[in-house]
């Protein structure tokens, strides 16, 4: 078990970018028009109690100032191990996007054992409309990575232009026990208290029929000036090699991915490989106990920008 919390795309060369323009400028409270509150039971399995968007805010659960949305954890409650696991918050955004360009700008993620902190696009008809990882980790076990789950005939090849390390080149969740075909991310400043510690980061990905492909560039670490400076238009052809490049060579990309809403939450991997994560006690017995370990369990944004 573990706590989620919140925060719930033989080619060897890049395909050329493209020019996109924002359609879409999330910053502070404009998250809590642009994403509803999933209050329902985890399809993962954790312990953890999804709340409405009323008791996230009694709860002090999520918050927005000017230029900043937190969304985190209960941090308080001693949990009854026969009642309800920890309450946090899953937001679905409210549109759909096929052909975009999401740039997330990330001032801190969640930290600790018993946490899996995911960003991620799932489609209606999961896997048949696909799911791709943009950002994934747990228990404080970096580094980032980022992973595409769909139904069979889905392939990545061995080789491919990236400058992060392939984990599965198999996307079919039938075939890899629903792990999908991951790349990790070669830099400790992608995930965790490393992330944090350095004040955050920026996640891009860009998804088409010919490829998905995902960026990261640590805070102060040579993000592209269309990003840092919040251009209204930008050039993906700019941004140099990805972390992750999923092509379509032997992957449909237009049969395999559906529309797909944003998710800020997470799932059951945590708890999977809780023992082997160093952490104390067992998952469940820890998030029951313990709340007061859960006080950098959140995610603040300094934005979501989305270009079509």
């Amino acid at each position: 078990m573990f706590l989620s919390v919140v925060a719930t795309l033989p080619l060897a060369c890049l395909v050329a970018g493209s020019t996109y323009h924002r359609t879409d400028n999330i910053v502070g409270s404009g998250f809590l028009s642009a994403f509803s509150f999933q209050a329902i039971s985890d399809p993962t399995h954790g312990r953890v109690n999804y709340v409405n968007a009323q008791t996230a805010a009694s709860q002090n659960l999520t918050f927005a100032s000017a230029n900043s949305f937190v969304v985190r954890a209960d941090s308080k409650t001693v949990l009854n191990p026969s009642g309800a696991g920890r309450n946090s918050v899953r937001l679905q955004s409210n549109k759909q996007f096929t052909t975009a360009v999401m740039i997330f700008d990330v001032k801190h993620m969640p930290q600790g054992c018993g946490t899996w902190p995911a960003l991620w696009t799932v489609g209606a008809d999961w896997p048949n409309q696909g799911e791709v990882d943009i950002l994934e980790g747990v228990n404080d076990q970096g580094t980032n990575q980022a992973t595409l789950h769909t139904n069979a005939g889905c392939t990545m090849p061995a080789s491919r232009t990236q400058t992060g390390t392939s984990v599965l080149n198999n996307c079919d969740v039938a075939a890899t026990q629903n792990s999908g075909c991951g790349v990790k991310v070669n830099d400790a400043r992608s995930y965790g208290p490393t992330f944090n510690n350095n004040g955050g980061g920026w996640y891009a990905v860009e998804r088409t029929n010919a490829f998905i492909k995902v960026w990261f560039w640590p805070r102060n670490g040579g993000v592209p000036s269309d990003i840092s400076s919040g251009s209204t238009s930008v050039n993906t052809d700019n941004w140099g090699t990805p972390v992750a490049n999923f092509p379509s060579t032997t992957c449909p990309i237009s049969s395999k991915f559906g529309p797909h809403n944003i998710i800020i939450n997470r799932g059951d991997w945590a708890g999977a490989v809780y023992s082997s994560s160093g952490c104390p006690s067992s998952c469940v017995d820890y998030v029951n106990n313990n709340p007061s370990a859960f006080t950098n369990a959140y995610f603040e944004f300094n934005s979501l920008r989305i270009f079509q």
